[in-house]
């Protein structure tokens, strides 16, 4: 635990019960897949250690690593987000908000035993099959009916109603797509009639990622009047950059086609234009670090996807390890600084917790060494295939230290969750004050 001590005097500026709670149990999945992560690292250093763990090896457990860290980390920290967005962490029904957490969490428990005992639909990301591919639906539906009641209590006193009711519907969606597209009847989990990624198809998944970007200060903050030319302006050229895609097409066409690639170069002005947007909205003081951290892993992320994507050098790095890397990148160097980034804005002055200086710099400098180390492999792998799966002394390198920085990401994220404990320990009377506020 860090030797930060927090401000005793539980202030109105403290985060709802509610909100410090989707953090817990969000940092709670960040660690358990974290270790499942070291565990991983391992296992590909020293192959032979597979046979002590039965049928539960490396196959097994990497489905429990990617799933928890999308399903639990990444997912977790926007229920506190729709808690706060819908009026659910405060008022009468913010008892309500832990019991959902707990549904979600245990559907994320019973789908990793499910996944460990051998359950799968054989689909990246839709691995939900037999009776966690129900109860995890049922846990986004627990969530969604949360948010609905908490609407209709307060419907007279909320802004922006018909939004709220396109996201209410936009979000009942969800589980039944996702039961949907878990069944391996719907569409086969390889299908050979895809081609590889085309600019347009890059395209349009980065296009859906600015949208997010650009919708998500509006249900943190208040925009600055001074601005108002900047956030016209990325709206404006988020909506030409869309048209551009349509204009595409949807054809499985070579990424050396000149339009493709230069198309997808079209993303390159949001490195710049993304801080340029933020810096035009009211963020909290304790926010800095953090809102800097993932606007640097953004343009990390915008310019490093397109040279990946240029003729001869997607050819290079196509399955190898650095597109491990690159995607360690998006997910633990801008996604997991977006996320903390929101928590901590949301978290008022317990925003302490992801402040401290060992955990935020052990973070992101294992990061940094892991895409390096990553590039590193994969470059060479490029060359000689066999790099990675003939063990030498440069291999066992790159792999050990690969270990040292999976073993430092998870102290950070560890140091994270016993700090975020103490937020649950708020006494009851500050407690009863914040679930009768509305």
């Amino acid at each position: 635990m860090s030797q930060y001590t927090p401000n005793v005097n539980f202030s109105s500026d403290r985060a709802p019960r509610a909100v410090a709670s989707a953090a817990w149990h969000s940092l709670f999945w960040l660690v358990f897949a974290n270790g499942v992560g070291v565990l991983l690292s391992f296992l590909l250093l020293f192959p032979a250690f597979n046979r002590l763990l039965g049928e539960w090896t490396y196959g097994r457990w990497i489905m429990v690593h990617m799933n928890l860290e999308l399903y639990g980390w990444t997912s977790l920290p926007m229920a506190g987000f729709l808690f706060k967005v819908y009026g659910a962490a405060r008022g009468p029904l913010a008892q309500w908000c832990r019991p959902v957490l707990w549904v979600w969490s245990t559907a994320l428990g019973v789908g990793a035993y499910s996944w460990l005992s051998g359950y799968s639909s054989g689909k990246l990301f839709l691995d939900w099959s037999d009776y966690a591919r129900i109860l995890f639906p049922l846990a986004m539906i627990a969530l969604w009916a949360l948010l609905t009641t908490s609407l209709v209590h307060k419907w007279k006193t909320t802004a922006a109603r018909g939004t709220k009711l396109l996201g209410l519907a936009l979000l009942l969606v969800v589980p039944f797509v996702m039961y949907i597209a878990s069944s391996p009847n719907f569409y086969p989990a390889i299908n050979p009639d895809t081609g590889g990624p085309t600019g347009a198809s890059q395209l349009e998944s980065s296009l859906i990622i600015v949208a997010i970007l650009l919708l998500l200060p509006y249900g943190l903050t208040q925009r600055k009047a001074e601005h108002s030319r900047t956030i016209a302006s990325a709206w404006a050229i988020m909506i030409a950059e869309f048209l551009l895609c349509f204009a595409l097409g949807r054809a499985d066409i070579s990424h050396h086609r000149p339009a493709q690639f230069l198309s997808l170069g079209s993303l390159l002005i949001w490195a710049p234009l993304m801080p340029a947007y933020y810096a035009a909205f009211e963020w909290r003081a304790n926010t800095r670090r953090w809102r800097i951290a993932f606007l640097c892993w953004w343009s990390a992320l915008v310019i490093s996807g397109w040279i990946f994507f240029l003729p001869g050098i997607l050819d290079h790095f196509k399955f190898t390890d650095g597109l491990v890397g690159h995607s360690l990148l998006a997910m633990a160097g801008f996604t997991s600084s977006l996320l903390i980034f929101v928590m901590v804005q949301m978290l008022g002055e317990d925003g302490w917790i992801f402040n401290q200086t060992r955990s935020f710099y052990g973070w992101n400098i294992a990061v940094v060494a892991y895409v390096a180390l990553m590039s590193a492999a994969g470059w060479r792998e490029g060359f000689d295939p066999t790099f990675t799966i003939v063990p030498g002394a440069a291999r066992n390198a790159v792999y050990f230290l690969r270990v040292v920085v999976g073993v430092v990401m998870l102290a950070a994220s560890l140091d994270w969750f016993v700090d975020a404990t103490t937020l649950l320990h708020v006494p009851p009377h500050v407690l009863m004050a914040q679930e009768k506020t509305v």
